[in-house]
This record gives C-alpha cells, sequence and structure tokens, in this order.
C-alpha cells in the first residue's frame, strides 16, 4: 500500500535543532557587541592619540589626575629628568643643607618629597633661616592640619621673597602632593635668599610633563623648567636679598654713588700690591683675584710679618669648599691679629660679591695702612 512517507521525528532531536539555532543567533549578537566594544575601543584610543600627542614614554597618569576639575592642571617630573645627574646632585646638596641647618633639632631628611610635603622641615627650616617663630601645631597627622600648616609656612616664606622679585612656584597643594618641582624650586629660593653656605650646581633644568583637562579630556604637553642657573646671577639674586640691618657705606657707595667706587678700588689694589709685590704677586682685579682666599692668606702673613705653612690651606684650591676653607682660615688669622670678625661670610667672598670682598679689604686697609 503506497502512501507518503513515514517520518520519525525524535523530539531531542528536534531540541538540539533548537538550542543550535538559539545559540548561533545568541552568538552572533555577542560577535556584533564584541565588534563593536573593538571599534569603540580603537576609537577612544585613536581620540587619547590625538590629544595626548607629546606624552613621554614611561610617563604613568596616576588616577587623581583624572579627577582634575575642568581646565585645571597638575605638573610631574619626567621619569627621566628624576636620574639626571645633575638635578641628582641638586638634591643631595639640598638635603645635606637642611641636615646641616637642622641638626639640632635632630631632624634627618633622606627624602625631599616624602619628609617636606607635611610642612615640619619647612616649618623648621623657615624658622632658623630667618629667626621666626611660627604660629602652627608641633605635629599634624590630618590631612587638614598638614595643609594649615603649610599655608602658614608658605605665606611667612612669600613675605620674605616676594619683595625681592622672587616668582612662586609653589603652592599649598603642590607641596602636600610631593611635587619634586615645586619642592626644589622652594629650597633653592630659601638657599639663595640667606645665603646658605653651599655651592648650587648651575644650569639644572627639568622636564615635566604638563596635565591639563580640557572639555573632559586629559591633554598633556612636555616643558623645561629651570632650577638654577649661573653663579653670576645668584651672585647677583644674594646681593640684592641683603637684611636692612647688614647695609654699611659699602651699600650706599654703589647704590648712590658708583662713580667713586673705582677710587676706592685703586686704593685698595694699592694697598694690597704694596704687601704682595714682595712675593712678585699682583692684584688687578680685586673680586676674582681674592676668591679662592690664597691672597688673603699670604696678605695677612705679610702684614703680621709671618710665615703661614703651606699644610694649613689649599696652595691651588679646586673645588668651592676648598676656597671657602682657605677664606674661612684667612678670617681666623685676621681674628688672631686683634680685627674683628669680618661681617662678610666666607661663601660670599668665594661667590665673587664684589662689596663682601671690599669689606674685608678696606677693615685690613685701616688697621694695616701704615704698615711699611
Amino acid at each position: 500500500m503506497s502512501g507518503a512517507p513515514t517520518v520519525s521525528t525524535n523530539p531531542q532531536t528536534a531540541k538540539m535543532k533548537k538550542d543550535e539555532s538559539f545559540l548561533g543567533k545568541l552568538g552572533g549578537t555577542l560577535v556584533r557587541k564584541k565588534k563593536s566594544k573593538e571599534v569603540s575601543d580603537l576609537h577612544e584610543e585613536g581620540k587619547n592619540a590625538i590629544n595626548a600627542p607629546l606624552l613621554p614614554s614611561g610617563t604613568d597618569i596616576h588616577p587623581e589626575d583624572t579627577l582634575l576639575e575642568e581646565n585645571a592642571e597638575r605638573i610631574m617630573l619626567d621619569p627621566t629628568s628624576r636620574e639626571n645627574p645633575k638635578f641628582k646632585d641638586l638634591l643631595k646638596v639640598l638635603i645635606d643643607w637642611i641636615n646641616s641647618e637642622l641638626e639640632e633639632e635632630r631632624i634627618i631628611v633622606k627624602d625631599l618629597e616624602e619628609d617636606c610635603y607635611d610642612g615640619q622641615v619647612l616649618q623648621k627650616l623657615f624658622e632658623k633661616l630667618s629667626g621666626r617663630k611660627l604660629n602652627v601645631a608641633e605635629v599634624t597627622q590630618s590631612e587638614i592640619g598638614q595643609k594649615q600648616k603649610l599655608q602658614t609656612v608658605l605665606e611667612a616664606v612669600n613675605d620674605v621673597l616676594r619683595p625681592h622679585g622672587w616668582t612662586v612656584e609653589w603652592s599649598v597643594d603642590s607641596i602636600h602632593s610631593k611635587n619634586l618641582v615645586a619642592i626644589t624650586y622652594l629650597l633653592v629660593a630659601l638657599a639663595m635668599h640667606f645665603q646658605a653656605p653651599i655651592r648650587l650646581p648651575e644650569h639644572v633644568s627639568v622636564q615635566v610633563v604638563v596635565v591639563k583637562k580640557r572639555e573632559g579630556i586629559l591633554q598633556t604637553a612636555l616643558m623645561t623648567k629651570e632650577l638654577t642657573s649661573t653663579t653670576d646671577s645668584l651672585s647677583g639674586l644674594w646681593r640684592t636679598s641683603r637684611h636692612d640691618d647688614e647695609r654699611d657705606a659699602f651699600d650706599t657707595l654703589l647704590d648712590h654713588a658708583p662713580d667713586k667706587l673705582n677710587v676706592v678700588k685703586t686704593s685698595l689694589i694699592t694697598f694690597v700690591n704694596k704687601h704682595l709685590n714682595k712675593l712678585n704677586l699682583e692684584v688687578t682685579e680685586l673680586e676674582s683675584q681674592f676668591a679662592d682666599g690664597v691672597y688673603l692668606i699670604l696678605l695677612m702673613g705679610l702684614l703680621e710679618d709671618y710665615f703661614v705653612p703651606l699644610y694649613n690651606f689649599f696652595l691651588t684650591p679646586e673645588s668651592f669648599e676648598q676656597k671657602v676653607h682657605n677664606v674661612a682660615f684667612a678670617f681666623e688669622l685676621m681674628q688672631e691679629g686683634g680685627l674683628k670678625k669680618p661681617k662678610a661670610r666666607p661663601e660670599d667672598v668665594v661667590n665673587l660679591n664684589l662689596k663682601s670682598t671690599l669689606r674685608v679689604l678696606y677693615n685690613l686697609f685701616t688697621n694695616y695702612k701704615t704698615s711699611a
């Protein structure tokens, strides 16, 4: 008997086909979503590449940088500059200086970022340098307390530095966020203003990454920041930073009668050569030829009529420290000869500060002008 063919329908087979159909549709949806996400990620990556073309490799954008308010900016030290030998040398000089100044406080600084951000070290350093006592809490653990202390300290610092032409390159937020560039700027300014007995490395510059937020997008740029310049410019800043109570006849002479300066210099050169000529030595430039201390020492020996043993000083000083040693030793000889302690500091003479050198030589001139 003929009839339509019999088709056996297996319920399990039908279910599998239905599942395969469903998974196929689901798989297609997942693939489409994955491709869409890849396109979106690629678009975002391209947008970031366009908006941040100058971001140095190896520079990390920290989470807090993404929380910047609109049009706000943050400055970070480029990692390559952190390894700059001159920059590392500058940091070491500053750390050694701070530890020397705060030795009596038993404060030891090892890392400028970690040890200066809360205001404690900066407070003690400013109080020691300025002779002023600040009205702040001695120990503050909370962020609010630390920022309040920093606010008080930096206001006092700025009040001292601004009248002398210093540009303020630091703030409460930059110091508290451990911005090494801002901390270094501040310490260099303090060292120079208060005439620290240190030799700052010249021409120290660093690269910084400036992160700004514009229309919700982080934009970056690379900038160069000059932390120190030349010895001449440092000496110039030191001269303009002298305290009013230290002003004397030479300040008045240089400020109001510079035409008479050459007369004074000529008289002093005549005086010193009268004695140094006995050793076949001659001076033509006061500020430079006395800067290493050698002529000062020899001059004292001639004026007091004794021989200074060569092992007591550096006959051919090469480093800043050796020159400071020589000038300081010459000052000791002057005091042993009955003269008052010079108002100038050895570091000022070494740094070619003309007024300091004139003060020292004029002191000798008034006491020994009748010497044969």
